[in-house]
């Protein structure tokens, strides 16, 4: 069973914790990774690029002049793809990117991601994560106290005004609540900030 230290918000030493090797201590699979990554990626694009074709632009119902004897080359359409205010051929119409990745390999995928935190020595648990204030200067402090920087993930079990008023004006701050965690977030973040009892959710739901 993996050991990690347990902190509070001055990132003085509390106590230690147990991680639950099945989810903190897999081999990770760098191959279901990437595929639950491209997923997450994928499902962000909107997919409404569209472009219109010949038969969509308006215009070019009449033959231009007749097929034969004028010297020009035999035309159809005004609207032909190569002529000025044609339509467009092979472009992007209206789509759905999304990937399909069964419930394992998402699991997997996550169990992979939680793992190189550790590995990488980026995963920080605290005590608690209770604000006193709103003020983005305390959350600040709490941040530096904790020696993280960067790109930061925040994950506590339930979320209070004052932690979200407090981080959202920090850029590269990512606040969600244990089940909403996910694997692009967890490998997009430098450092895993997560409360104790988001560590035990998180555990019962994945191992």
């Amino acid at each position: 069973m993996k050991k990690n230290t347990i902190v509070d918000l001055n990132g003085k030493k509390v106590s230690d914790i147990t991680l639950n090797e099945k989810v903190w201590g897999i081999t990770p699979n760098d191959a279901v990774l990437y595929d639950a990554i491209t997923l997450a990626q994928s499902s962000q694009r909107q997919g409404t690029a569209n472009t219109k074709t010949r038969s969509d632009v308006s215009g070019g119902g009449r033959k231009p002049w007749r097929q034969k004897g004028t010297g020009h080359a035999r035309q159809g359409s005004t609207r032909a793809p190569h002529w000025y205010h044609g339509g467009v051929v092979f472009g992007p119409h209206p789509r759905t990117y999304g990937k399909k990745m069964n419930k394992k390999e998402r699991v997997l995928a996550l169990k992979s991601a939680l793992s190189y935190k550790v590995l990488d020595k980026a995963l920080i648990v605290v005590d608690e994560f209770t604000l006193k204030t709103n003020k983005t200067k305390d959350m600040i402090k709490v941040l530096e106290d904790l020696k993280v920087s960067k790109n930061i993930l925040i994950v506590v079990k339930e979320l209070s005004d004052n932690l979200i008023l407090a981080s959202r004006n920090i850029p590269k701050v990512e606040l969600l609540t244990a089940d909403e965690i996910n694997t692009l977030d967890v490998i997009a973040a430098d450092y895993l900030v997560i409360t104790k009892d988001a560590v035990e959710a998180l555990e019962e739901v994945l191992s």
